[in-house]
């Protein structure tokens, strides 16, 4: 019997610690942390699998795969639809006039203090007629490269005042007249110019 008695005071024990408030030896974690854990596991696994699937580039629907499988568009409709679409380089203006917008340039120009110096031009030429047009677009990427070669050796210095926004000018009309030759340019038109 005192077996049973010294089981009993165990148990008498146990559930009067119970009782008062004081925790049991062996305590199971709360429901909160059990599941704030399970959130946090489906957290990490959902933003491990969405970012697998971005990098392998996803399931491609049928319809953009048979898309890719078309035939090439012509100039004209790739114009429409890319990034020119409903804009031509090309306006008429008065007396016959013709004018040429180029895309916008960028240069990194010299300064004194070695700092980084940005300049941005937007350009317009005058021509005379649409045949002149025609023979600078073919020639736009050794326009842009004969520019970006001249603006790189520039200064804001060089920029400042009309004077230096005519010479500017004068510069890249004759840079144009050189690439495009037999045809003309009438005038190089500064539409922007910025310096940052």
């Amino acid at each position: 019997m005192s077996k049973d008695k010294a089981k009993k005071t165990e148990a008498e024990a146990d559930s009067a610690d119970g009782a008062d408030g004081e925790a049991p030896a062996k305590k199971k974690p709360p429901l909160m942390i059990l599941i704030a854990g399970g959130v946090g596991a489906l957290v990490i696994l959902g933003g491990g699998g969405t970012a697998a699937m971005l990098m392998m580039g996803g399931h491609k629907p049928a319809d953009e795969a048979h898309a890719k499988k078309e035939k090439p568009k012509k100039k004209e409709e790739a114009k429409k639809d890319g990034k020119d679409a409903g804009k031509s380089p090309v306006s008429e203006g008065p007396d016959g006039v013709v004018f040429y917008t180029m895309p916008d340039l960028v240069a990194n120009i010299q300064t004194a203090d070695g700092k980084p110096t940005f300049l941005k031009l937007k350009l317009a030429f005058e021509l005379p007629d649409k045949d002149t047009a025609d023979a600078i677009e073919p020639n736009a990427p050794r326009l842009n490269d004969m520019f970006q070669t001249f603006l790189r050796e520039l200064r804001p210095e060089d920029l400042n005042g009309s004077q230096g926004a005519y010479q500017l000018r004068a510069e890249l009309q004759r840079r144009v007249n050189l690439v495009i030759a037999p045809a003309k340019v009438n005038a190089v038109l500064i539409q922007e110019m910025l310096i940052q």
